[in-house]
């Protein structure tokens, strides 16, 4: 049995982080936004929950629009995850202060951004808003991911500054049903 030692409850993210950084779009009439989101949650096949703080333009664009492009940024990208998150839609365009490209999407009218490994286009299914949890869950309407890597390098916030990348991939694909399998 691993031995333990007590750390601050605000540490918890450090250790159950939900998954990769995304790069979150959105756009609503002639304004686009890109924001740095580290917390959301599948809770399903296609739907996706994000927890976007009301103080970030991103916020307000989705709930006008109504729809966003889930975008998943590789190793690469690391630097401008971190200046996207390190600046506000306030000031400016980021697509242009980060030369970023955007992509079109198929369904949906918010721009994806092209030098990410994938880009899933999403529907506002529902929104659980309150003072505390602004809680938005999205059906996702379209996916586009790249044909290579099949297993990208992303990038999982730990806090403090300190990011894990993405390592080996490890198969126990015998040990499953196959009912279990998709």
């Amino acid at each position: 049995m691993p031995r333990t030692r007590a750390v601050p409850v605000a540490h918890t993210r450090r250790y159950l982080e939900p998954g990769p950084v995304v790069l979150l779009s959105t756009a609503h009439r002639n304004e686009r936004g890109i924001m740095t989101l580290g917390w959301h949650m599948m809770l399903g096949y296609d739907l996706v929950g994000t927890y976007i703080w009301s103080a970030n333009r991103s916020h307000a664009l989705a709930r006008r629009s109504r729809e966003c492009v889930i975008n998943l940024p590789t190793e690469a990208l690391l630097d401008t995850v971190v200046g996207i998150g390190n600046c506000s839609s306030d000031d400016g365009d980021k697509f242009e202060r980060f030369g970023l490209t955007p992509v079109a999407g198929s369904e949906v009218d918010a721009p994806g951004i092209g030098e990410c490994h994938a880009r899933f286009e999403c529907r506002l299914h529902e929104t659980r808003i309150t003072a505390d949890y602004p809680l938005f869950v999205w059906r996702v309407v379209a996916a586009h991911v790249a044909s290579r890597p099949r297993w990208p390098r992303t990038v999982h916030y730990r806090g403090d500054g300190q990011f894990m990348v993405s390592g080996a991939t490890v198969s126990r694909r015998r040990l499953f049903r196959p009912d279990m399998l998709d």
